[in-house]
């Protein structure tokens, strides 16, 4: 293959005819020509970084264009050097405004040589030729930065190869850690304690070793040997943080560990993410030359890295990581608009998995989330937490690792194998500075996301107390090695756990068969007791499930429910996300009450779950996940019942053994039921009670219907209640 010497006079030209003429065309016709009217604005001084966007580049000059991609490093000193020119012209002959203590330096340097020029030759030199006696680079106030194109598809980090040093990639990747700012130096002033020279040393490499002796014309003939002397305000320096990337889990084969790549950022791209946030980064692949002993011991391998341009912080709850594809289509608007689409959705979640309806709406509603809430500096988590808790082989880890792969942002990790550091956040040495600094855990990293956690039961004690504040409080506090901070982890913990004595016994309380404490259970607003009870008829139903998916391959359809696409839901959650649904006054009394008779069941049965305000509040975040299913900006009264629902549901699934441990008749708790919900009634309304009210409160207490139906035969005949023609329950005694 032939290559082409590159003429970089030419191209100079190029990229000048770039700037100054291209140009974007408005709706009214109106020419705007961006690039110029940045460089106006660094010739006032009034901005520090120009962008020059690839998409632009290849829409005036795709050959320039292949350029920069090819030898990104290069091209980006041509156009530093061509936008120097460009200043000057638009300078002229009066300097650029003083802004910091370096422009104050400059000025007052060219100011005296002029002044010096003008007593020593009577004639007054041109300002742009005095400024040619300082390095360019420290003339320069401003810095070029390349964003990519957006047609170009983003690399994992492990498809870099060596064939990309020197070119422009564009790589997307989880922050995992990031230093603190610091300065360093682009460009050294030295001045000479004898003679008063000053010498400049530009710096692009790692390391430098700064000048001794004063190179300049008089301590030379006069052997002087002038020691220079560093002058820091004349001195530049730049803002600098290192950072480090790794793939994201969908990017790492299966039987891989993730690949991670360091990240050098400078100037204006400083402080644009944080540990934790998922980005798309434009930079230059690059060697890393070491210096000294470092180097020698390396031998002839190096190390690599990026030195990035652009930084696009993708928000993982907004449409910017689903691209193009994030609004619906008409027929994905027609299918949501069905009556039974939170059914559909519940059970498109893991449709694999037989069952566990209940269990797959709750898990849908802790991928949409509830509403988070600052009141007066007090802030009210919206995340919802779920545990698992049951016997093996009921599918608890699948249903993780199903919801891992749905959420948009998330971290799968396991009790055994993680620490109370790894899930927090580590303290590591900064390899550049010798600093200690943070390095993000799971929760972390899984920040406005999920993190699932199977094993839960097995954390050592220690390392699940690291939980306690994230489940409630969504900080971490760190103070470890001098460093005292809180991280944000506002994240959805989803857990699974087995019993301690390999299966549930029912005639031990929940603390005894998951080993975990109450403090921990109480943080979560969803508790299920998921068992593998023998039952001829689920059983066979089951066996059916299982033969068909591994004969078929997909899921059977069920009562004509098609599961849903996995992208369809995960846009879906996406727009619901954007919904901030709020409780009305009207249904205020409607929670008050529910909680007052969750705390008066709590008391009357010593055995029950134990109920505290959290229990109030993971009521109201289950409204308002559901009213943002409904893409509704109200909590509904619907959607209380339907909270209150799965509440009772899953207090039922653990509540159901031990009440057989006093052998309470099934007869006698649907009566209690019934009995309940009648009193219930207020006076001026029509004291009669619905069938199907009934049959609804009793499912979700795991009575079925067939044993009310009986309870209310067996009380009707003994003179107790009455049935009328609309199927409403009377009592005839009071």
């Amino acid at each position: 293959m032939a290559y082409e010497i590159a003429d970089y006079d030419r191209e100079k030209e190029k990229i000048q005819d770039f700037l100054t003429t291209f140009y974007h065309e408005e709706a009214g016709g109106t020419k705007l020509f961006p690039y110029d009217k940045q460089i106006t604005r660094l010739a006032e001084r009034e901005q520090v970084g120009i962008f020059i966007n690839m998409d632009d580049v290849n829409e005036y000059d795709p050959a320039l264009y292949i350029a920069i991609q090819q030898n990104a490093r290069r091209y980006h000193s041509l156009f530093g050097d061509v936008i120097d020119s460009l200043i000057q012209q638009k300078l002229g002959e009066r300097q650029p405004p003083v802004r910091d203590a370096l422009d104050a330096f400059i000025f007052q340097r060219v100011y005296l040589d002029k002044k010096q020029n003008e007593d020593s030759s009577g004639r007054t030199n041109q300002i742009q030729d005095l400024r040619k006696k300082y390095p360019p680079q420290l003339l320069r106030r401003f810095e070029v930065f390349f964003k990519g194109s957006s047609l170009s598809k983003p690399l994992a980090i492990r498809e870099v190869k060596a064939a990309h040093i020197g070119k422009l990639v564009i790589i997307s990747g989880i922050v995992i850690r990031c230093t603190e700012v610091k300065p360093v130096a682009s460009v050294m002033t030295y001045t000479c304690d004898t003679c008063g020279c000053e010498t400049y040393q530009p710096i692009s490499g790692p390391a430098f070793m700064p000048p001794v002796n004063c190179p300049s014309k008089d301590c030379v003939e006069n052997r002087a040997n002038g020691r220079l002397q560093m002058q820091i305000r004349g001195s530049k320096f730049m803002k600098f943080q290192e950072m480090r990337i790794q793939e994201l889990s969908e990017q790492v084969p299966v039987g891989s560990i993730p690949r991670s790549l360091v990240v050098n950022v400078t100037g204006e791209n400083t402080r644009a993410c944080a540990p934790g946030d998922v980005v798309r980064i434009t930079g230059t692949f690059a060697p890393l030359m070491r210096t000294g002993f470092r180097q020698f011991t390396g031998g002839l391998t190096t190390e690599v890295f990026v030195e990035a341009h652009h930084i696009e912080n993708i928000n993982m709850n907004s449409e910017d990581i689903l691209g193009e594809q994030y609004e619906l289509t008409e027929e994905e608007i027609e299918t949501v608009s069905q009556d039974n689409f939170y059914e559909l959705l519940a059970y498109s979640i893991a449709p694999e998995i037989y069952g566990h309806l209940d269990v797959k709406k709750s898990l849908l509603l802790a991928l949409v989330g509830g509403v988070d809430k600052n009141v007066s500096g007090m802030k009210v988590r919206g995340c919802i937490n779920i545990l698992l808790m049951g016997d093996p082989g009921v599918a608890k880890s699948q249903l993780l690792s199903y919801v891992d792969r749905l959420a948009i942002r998330s971290q799968y990790t396991t009790g055994r194998g993680s620490s109370g550091v790894g899930l927090t956040a580590a303290v590591m040495k900064d390899p550049v500075t010798g600093e200690m600094t943070l390095e993000g855990g799971a929760l972390v990293l899984a920040d406005r996301g999920i993190c699932c956690i199977d094993e839960f039961d097995k954390m050592m004690g220690g390392d699940r107390t690291a939980i306690h504040e994230v489940m409630e409080q969504q900080t971490i506090s760190i103070a470890k090695a001098g460093i005292l901070t809180t991280l944000n982890a506002r994240v959805s913990i989803i857990a699974a756990a087995n019993p301690a004595f390999g299966r549930y016994n029912p005639k031990k309380s929940i603390e005894h068969n998951i080993n975990l404490p109450a403090a921990l259970l109480s943080r979560f607003d969803l508790l299920w007791l998921i068992q593998d009870r023998p039952d001829r008829e689920n059983d066979k139903r089951l066996a059916e499930h299982i033969t068909y998916v591994h004969m078929k391959g997909h899921e059977p359809e069920k009562e004509g429910m098609k599961p849903l696409d996995m992208s369809l839901i995960r846009r879906y959650i996406a727009i619901c996300k954007r919904k901030q649904p709020v409780v009305e006054e009207k249904l205020r009394d409607r929670l008050v009450d529910m909680y007052v008779n969750l705390r008066k069941d709590a008391r009357n049965n010593k055995n029950s779950i134990f109920t505290s305000p959290r229990s109030l509040l993971g009521v109201i975040r289950l409204s308002s996940a559901l009213a943002r299913l409904r893409l509704s900006d109200v909590v509904q009264s619907s959607d209380i019942d339907e909270a209150v629902r799965l509440l009772e549901v899953c207090r039922a699934s653990i509540a159901t053994e031990q009440l057989k441990q006093h052998e309470i008749p099934l007869l006698d708790q649907a009566f209690a039921v019934i009995r309940d919900l009648y009193h219930g009634i207020s006076d001026d309304e029509n004291r009669s009670l619905p069938l199907q009210t009934v049959f609804k409160k009793c499912f979700a207490k795991g009575i079925s219907e067939e044993v009310v139906q009986e309870c209310i035969n067996t009380y009707t005949a003994n003179g107790i209640l009455m049935l009328d023609r609309q199927q409403r329950i009377i009592f005839t005694v009071a």
